[in-house]
């Protein structure tokens, strides 16, 4: 047998070459490049592929399925801002027109496939249509004008889904019934496996984690194409963009439009986990506020920041109050300092950890951690 190379046979170096390219055609080239960076991401995609069976409880399942839906809801708006530099605060609409679609749906014709399917290439078409009509209209205004404009859609859009009580719910919002199979009644085994029951919950989730890592696949292939350096180029210099020919407001409708198709996609995601919708569960102001939140923390313009952002924001916004508890509860003797770890201010708490975030890693963590690492510190 031939030997080429380091004591490797030639099969076994034909072998390691074709995983290497099939690695780097399905992240498109962009590498984590920072092995810190990397570490992180594999010990992120093991735990979410893992909660079930590593994190045993109803709690650490539900946080987990809601770190899937904001990786993609917040690797979509990064798309917009981070890569073209298009400041929008109508996101959520489209991530709550994805919810409504599944809710409405599901409500009107039953708790079949057949009704996810409409529901959402009904959501879909709507977010593409708004999506076109915001864009054309309003992405030929500056700056500042255009995040208004957006609000005041978004602001306009909470209140018509609030009003229209007969289809979406008002303030009540909707409930509705999944597939059999996809619900917590649905049993594939009697019998646990590793200690968690095998039922249509668990199966949901990992829906759920597959999509959520196809969906970040796409938008990794989407910003590391032609079209997403010249997304980059006009997010650097927008008239340098459009003097060297590219037709600048074309491109900016039609990352408005991927972004909003994204965003809605993961609103599907979670009405479908949730098996509800209402307007303070997917278009409220503070889920955009969170997700700008996230997008800060993980890094603009880097996809992977949108997953170390979103495990860090929504771990320490789930658990921040039972560690602050266990902290009250270890300085009883000590009244004020147990004052100051009461479980009820622990959105003090999220504050300052916000600020010392953004003090300590101003280009977000991955930004620090990419810096790093060209400085030959990770």
């Amino acid at each position: 047998m031939a030997i080429h190379g380091p004591g490797l046979p030639r099969f076994a170096r034909n072998d390691h070459l074709q995983r290497t390219l099939m690695l780097t055609r399905l992240i498109s080239n962009d590498f984590p490049r920072s092995r810190v960076l990397a570490v992180l991401l594999v010990l992120v995609l093991i735990a979410l592929a893992g909660t079930p069976f590593i994190f045993p409880g109803v709690k650490a399942l539900n946080v987990a399925a809601k770190v899937l839906v904001f990786i993609v809801l917040v690797a979509s708006f990064d798309l917009l801002l981070g890569f073209t530099g298009i400041v929008s605060f109508a996101h959520t609409m489209f991530f709550g027109i994805g919810a409504y679609g599944i809710a409405v749906a599901t409500t009107r014709i039953g708790p079949t496939w057949e009704a996810l399917a409409v529901g959402l290439a009904g959501a879909l078409a709507l977010s593409l249509l708004l999506a076109l009509l915001v864009g054309l209209f309003s992405l030929r205004v500056r700056a500042i004008f255009f995040a208004m404009i957006t609000l005041a859609v978004a602001s306009a859009f909470l209140t018509l889904a609030s009003q229209l009580s007969d289809i979406t719910g008002g303030e009540d919002g909707l409930t509705f019934k999944v597939p059999e199979i996809l619900s917590p009644g649905f049993e594939f085994s009697e019998q646990p496996v590793l200690g968690v029951m095998l039922d249509g919950r668990l199966l949901c989730y990992y829906l759920l984690f597959v999509t959520a890592l196809l969906l970040m696949l796409a938008m990794l292939r989407i910003v590391n194409s032609p079209f997403g350096r010249v997304l980059q180029a006009i997010r650097e210099n927008e008239f340098r963009a459009e003097a060297i020919g590219y037709r600048v407001v074309v491109y900016r409708t039609l990352s408005s439009v991927l972004s909003a198709l994204f965003a809605c996609l993961a609103g599907a995601m979670l009405a479908l986990w949730l098996r509800y919708n209402g307007p303070d569960t997917s278009l409220s102001f503070e889920v955009m506020m969170d997700v700008l939140l996230i997008v800060v923390i993980g890094g603009m313009g880097t996809i992977y920041g949108a997953v170390i952002g979103s495990v860090l924001f929504l771990v320490a916004q789930s658990y921040l109050q039972d560690l602050l508890r266990l902290g009250s509860e270890a300085a009883a003797s000590l009244p004020w300092l147990a004052a100051l770890l009461s479980p009820d201010r622990w959105l003090l708490w999220l504050g300052v950890l916000f600020v010392l975030s953004v003090y300590y890693f101003p280009s977000g963590v991955v930004g620090r951690l990419r810096a790093n690492a060209a400085g030959g510190k990770a």
